[in-house]
């Protein structure tokens, strides 16, 4: 994939490039929608991402282009504030470019810079954090800059919340920041700190892509987030102090019931169970003897109150969990990423094989007039300079 990315800067280009920098994509394993409430979440960096080939310029112009059929974009140091249309990928690394800046590194030289990907976009795989974070190792890879690895993921953060306009929180930057192979990333996300868990020997993640539509600037993405902040201005009044959702006690969820809409209730009270879940996770994964069984039991809870209390899954996505869950290889399924669309992940045996995948993709194909995308993903390695 490196010499690919390579390849592509070429002839795009026609030099080679500086310096290339990959970040992964990253499973949500549990924990949706907890990170921008100030709770728990446990992913896994997998195997697939983004490369990012980057050189030089004598100039401040900044050139970007993608194999991925996106439209190439000129742009400006100079002109940043200037922002593309609504959509237009070039928000991501203009994003992380103004952010670089608006924590303090001067950037004299702009630069070319070319997008490889084996990571599908739109999935709930996190692609954008994955362009971001490639982004900003490949553009400092020159400079001395004095940033930490949780800095740049911080800034990456800021510039999906700043600049491209999403209320993400650090899941994703986190998650593909902080991978390692054969680990969970557990985030505590609001101290932002960040530790890693053994993924139990002898598992694998498959993605089962319902290739529906999924955008995280879709307004049901931040009407969610408005809603949990609706939601916390109430449980201020019940625990004054607290700072996000995450620090209201699940054993006084009862006490808001009359003070908040069902609506409202409903997403606060997914908040805190899945907070719950998430701990509950990684305790069962830190034991002597892990039982599987158990931990994908959590994993199908969580599944069921995106569905039932959030609201983000889609007949698509709950199709594939229930059909998933009717095979014994299968420790546990849930929606993974912001929901809407996109993707489940399902966590299996070495026993799950290609043709129980295939049986699946049949019933989806026959329900829904199209396959799935299915990949079977390892998990793998954070962030890094090539």
């Amino acid at each position: 994939m490196v010499e690919q990315a390579q390849d592509f800067f070429r002839e795009s280009f026609c030099n080679n490039p500086a310096v290339v920098a990959y970040a992964p994509g990253r499973i949500e394993f549990v924990g949706n929608h907890t990170d921008y409430n100030g709770g728990k979440v446990l992913g896994i960096a997998i195997q697939q991402g983004i490369y990012c080939a980057l050189s030089y310029r004598n100039d401040r112009k900044v050139l970007g282009v993608s194999l991925d059929g996106e439209p190439t974009f000129t742009s400006s140091l100079d002109d940043l504030e200037t922002l593309s249309e609504d959509g237009h990928w070039s928000r991501y690394p203009l994003g992380v470019v103004w952010a670089i800046q608006k924590k303090g590194i001067k950037l004299e030289r702009g630069f070319n810079l070319a997008i490889f990907s084996n990571l599908p976009m739109g999935a709930g795989l996190s692609s954008s954090a994955a362009l971001e974070l490639s982004i900003a190792y490949a553009v400092l890879a020159d400079e001395k800059h004095g940033f930490s690895k949780k800095d740049l993921v911080k800034i990456c953060m800021y510039a999906e919340n700043n600049y491209v306009g999403v209320p993400c929180g650090i899941l994703d930057q986190g998650v593909s920041g902080f991978g390692r192979e054969d680990q969970l990333v557990y985030i505590d996300c609001k101290t932002e700190s960040f530790s890693n868990v053994g993924i139990p020997q002898g598992t694998h993640f498959w993605i089962f892509n319902s290739n529906t539509q999924h955008s995280l600037t879709d307004s049901l993405y931040s009407e969610r987030f408005s809603e949990c902040a609706e939601g916390l201005k109430v449980a201020e009044g019940f625990r004054p102090g607290i700072e996000c959702l995450g620090d209201f006690p699940l054993s006084k969820l009862d006490s808001l019931a009359d003070h908040l809409s069902r609506k409202i209730y409903k997403r606060v009270k997914h908040v805190l169970y899945e907070n719950q879940r998430v701990n509950d996770v990684a305790r069962h994964l830190l034991s002597d003897s892990v039982d599987l069984r158990t931990i994908g039991n959590f994993l199908y809870d969580s599944h069921e109150s995106s569905r039932n209390l959030f609201d983000n899954s889609t007949k698509e996505l709950d199709f594939l969990v229930s059909h998933l869950r009717e095979i014994k290889s299968v420790y546990g399924a849930r929606l993974t990423g912001g929901g809407f669309g996109g993707a489940v992940m399902a966590w299996t045996s070495i026993d799950f094989k290609k043709s129980d995948a295939a049986i699946i993709s049949k019933l989806y194909e026959a329900a829904f007039d199209h396959p799935p995308r299915i990949l079977h993903c390892k998990s793998g390695d954070g962030v890094h300079l090539i």
